[in-house]
């Protein structure tokens, strides 16, 4: 099984409906029970973000988003699937229990 990173794409944060929620815990059943689960979680608001730069003891730190962009990645699933077809299967159903556009990327290793 190889290891796949699907990004939650929006424009805020924590905005899940009640309806839009309980479909994304069916969804985490499903790979859980399937054995495609690995982790999964929201993220904060770029605005919360700070960029480090420590290379050659820089010790430089930014506030704020590395980009400047109103679509951002608010959640993710890591998820475990044969292949990438079977990974764009799963991504497309966790498009539809998040109601959100997401992006599909393998891990390395």
């Amino acid at each position: 099984m190889k290891q796949f990173l699907i990004n939650v794409l929006d424009t805020e944060t924590g905005t899940a409906s009640g309806n839009e929620m309980a479909e994304i815990d069916a969804f985490n059943e499903m790979l859980q029970n399937n054995g495609h689960w690995v982790y999964a979680n929201g993220i904060s608001s770029p605005s919360e973000s700070v960029k480090i730069d420590n290379r050659s003891d820089k010790n430089e730190l930014v506030d704020g988003p590395l980009y400047d962009e109103e679509l951002y990645v608010s959640g993710f699933w890591i998820i475990k699937a044969a292949d990438k077809e079977q990974a764009i299967v799963l991504a497309k159903l966790g498009s539809k229990a998040c109601n959100r556009q997401v992006e599909l990327r393998p891990l390395h290793g």
